[in-house]
């Protein structure tokens, strides 16, 4: 496949896309209609995005094309190029499952008071802003195609607007996306005023300052940085995605974080030319931080959904902590350290669409089910549900970061990354990587430790309500969805070396360089930097997993056979066991919510209920409300007060302030 075959089909995909949205419309008069044909289209997009990238990334060229749209002295372009194939994969795999997932999903839909033309139209929408936005090649049509992107996803975020909360969520999303869309603005804005135009080659060759080029760095890390939901301008992320459909927010949380970091990764990357290494140390600190709160603050949520997003802080905060060591290395002069973290980088924005869709899809089949995000009230759903258990399973191992699954890979790709910071030859840096590379292993046992309380605590032991104890596999559509995407999390992580060589080509374009030893010693092994350095070699792992799972069955086989007795265990005289005897998900994250109690607003409190029994509440809230939101609100709210003085309704002093503003004006021009 060319090129321009390649680019062919991701136009294919954006048209099927709109497609899509367009065939949503006629669902006020039959609902059947997004289910029977909108899903399937939109899942067809995604298929047909994800055979474009992958001709992009196999063929290693550059496709170009101008658009009959855009400004009379502005042409619309597009180009394809490997950055863009992969974020189209990425794309694209993600909305295959989730049109796999959808026709079973938006059923339980079809009998409410939601409109299902909003739901279907606006989805369309979404998926085709978000692929224009990697495709676009001016400063033009990716800032329409973004504010489609977020436009419509705020009107999915508010789908069930009838609740106050998602009302609360959309707005707050609406606000902040339009703030950081204004700083991206303004960042293609220095771009374009020094390059002579908005297109993306002129951007290119802007002749730059490094004064300037810093103010353009941090306009767009503010940007592309809110829309990731870096902290501390992630307070929207928690609050939108769980009030969304769950398989809105599987695409907001695995793709539309994703095209932040792309968006990100264009600008820094390619059209700012020279880097600097302090954005390096900017981008890693607050990677850093955003990876460690993130985790933390998901820690302490029983809110299965919004557990979830708090995660997309930290996954997101890992992204770019790789990209922060890529920046540094390449600032310094150590190509292929810094094409090394870049690869992590791009590795984990893959992995991290896998399987937080995954678990996203997974949390939505949990709630269609038993109606239930409250890990409080869950319990036993693995006997109930099993093959959601198994895939929301393999979610959580591969978030987690553990062998074999794929998160576990580009972790220790970014490890091995940081680790190199000893040919650094500034000492300041090689004392600061160590720092993040600590930072990094901590969110990772922190990490491993909330999926555990959250698969413990959900699929384990027994149901604690009813609604848990009445739930049902989900369809099979839901199920297919979820197993293509465990599937892709399984071979991500057993085959990285072949997944490596697609990815270099990206690198190869941007710095001119890849990782040659990557591959060197075949598909067994993986050698990033070199076979004396550091080796890893999946499949061997796999294989010796599957020796001490067959050991261990075998082992338990001859102990059932030789034991003759059976009888109930001494329970030392208490009653048989109920469900107020297990572990709740408050309970096992009370040790670490003591340890790091300083970083949160916690509200303790035991009472009684009516009928007499004892009942605890916790509330913990997010300092960044206190410390950077809460402030800003009532400054404006302050304001606002203030300037609504102006509107006495007396004409007459609605002249006065006219005529004054006039005064000014003519002194100024003057």
């Amino acid at each position: 496949m060319s090129a321009h075959a390649a680019l062919s089909l991701a136009a294919l995909a954006v048209l099927l896309a709109l497609a899509s949205s367009a065939v949503s419309l006629f669902s006020v008069w039959a609902p059947r209609v997004l289910r029977m044909l909108g899903m399937p289209l939109f899942g067809l997009a995604g298929l047909v995005a994800l055979a474009a990238g992958l001709g992009a990334l196999l063929q290693d060229g550059v496709a170009t094309a101008t658009l009959p749209m855009g400004l009379p002295w502005l042409p619309s372009r597009v180009r394809l190029d490997a950055l863009s194939g992969f974020f189209l994969c990425v794309i694209g795999v993600v909305s295959f499952a989730v049109g796999l997932y959808g026709p079973a999903y938006v059923r339980g839909y079809e009998h409410g008071r939601d409109s299902l033309t909003a739901l279907g139209g606006f989805a369309g929408l979404f998926l085709a802003g978000m692929l224009l936005v990697v495709l676009a090649d001016d400063a033009f049509l990716f800032m329409v195609s973004w504010e489609v992107m977020s436009l419509s996803s705020y009107f999915l975020v508010a789908f069930q607007h009838e609740n106050a909360a998602n009302r609360r969520a959309a707005f707050l999303y609406l606000l902040m996306a339009h703030i950081g869309g204004l700083a991206i603005l303004l960042g293609y804005g220095v771009l374009a005023s020094f390059g002579g135009g908005f297109a993306f080659e002129a951007m290119r060759a802007a002749p730059l300052s490094t004064g300037w080029a810093s103010v353009a760095f941090v306009l767009a890390f503010l940007g592309f940085g809110m829309k990731a939901g870096l902290v501390p301008l992630h307070a929207w992320l928690p609050e939108a995605h769980p009030v969304a459909p769950s398989h809105i927010s599987a695409l907001m949380s695995g793709v539309m974080l994703k095209v932040a970091v792309y968006g990100f990764i264009r600008f820094v990357f390619d059209l700012l030319g020279e880097v600097q290494w302090q954005w390096g140390v900017a981008v890693l600190a607050v990677g850093s931080v955003s990876a460690l709160m993130g985790v933390l603050y998901a820690l302490m949520q029983h809110d299965l959904k919004r557990l979830l997003a708090y995660h997309s802080v930290e996954n997101l905060g890992i992204i770019f902590i790789g990209l922060g060591l890529a920046l540094l290395y390449l600032a310094t002069g150590h190509g292929l350290l810094g094409t090394l973290a870049f690869v992590a980088a791009l590795y984990h924005t893959v992995n991290h669409a896998l399987f937080k869709a995954l678990l996203f899809l997974g949390a939505g089949a949990i709630l269609q089910s038993t109606h239930e995000r409250d890990l409080e009230q869950m319990g036993g759903l693995l006997r109930r549900m099993p093959w959601t258990g198994l895939f929301f399973l393999v979610g959580c191992i591969s978030i987690s970061g553990l062998p074999p699954f794929n998160g576990f890979v580009s972790e220790w790709l970014t490890f091995q990354a940081a680790l190199q910071a000893w040919q650094l030859e500034s000492g300041v840096l090689r004392s600061l990587i160590p720092i993040t590379s600590a930072v990094l292993a901590l969110t990772g046992a922190l990490a491993a430790a909330c999926f555990v309380k959250v698969y413990g605590v959900a699929f384990l032991g027994q149901a604690r309500s009813r609604h848990v104890r009445r739930a049902r596999p989900v369809p099979l559509g839901m199920r297919v969805g979820q197993g293509w995407l465990a599937a892709l999390c399984l071979l991500l992580g057993v085959l990285p070396t072949w997944v490596i060589e697609v990815i270099d080509v990206v690198p190869q374009q941007l710095f001119g360089g890849g990782l040659p030893q990557a591959g060197a010693h075949g598909w067994l092994w993986l050698t990033p930097v070199s076979p004396a350095t550091a080796s890893y070699s999946a499949p061997l792992v796999v294989v010796l997993l599957a020796v001490l799972t067959g050991l261990a069955f075998w082992g338990l086989h001859r102990g059932a056979v030789r034991r003759v007795r059976h009888c109930d265990a001494w329970d030392c005289g208490f009653a048989p066991p109920t469900t107020r005897m297990q572990y709740t998900a408050t309970a096992f994250a009370q040790p670490i919510r003591r340890v790091f109690g300083l970083l949160f607003r916690i509200e303790e409190s035991v009472g009684r209920r009516e009928d007499g029994a004892p009942r605890y509440h916790l509330s913990v809230g997010d300092r960044a409300w206190d410390l950077l939101y809460v402030p800003v609100m009532l400054a404006v709210d302050s304001a606002a007060r203030r300037v609504v003085r102006l509107q006495s309704g007396n004409v007459r002093v609605y002249l006065g302030w006219t005529l004054a503003t006039l005064l000014v004006l003519l002194w100024i021009i003057s």
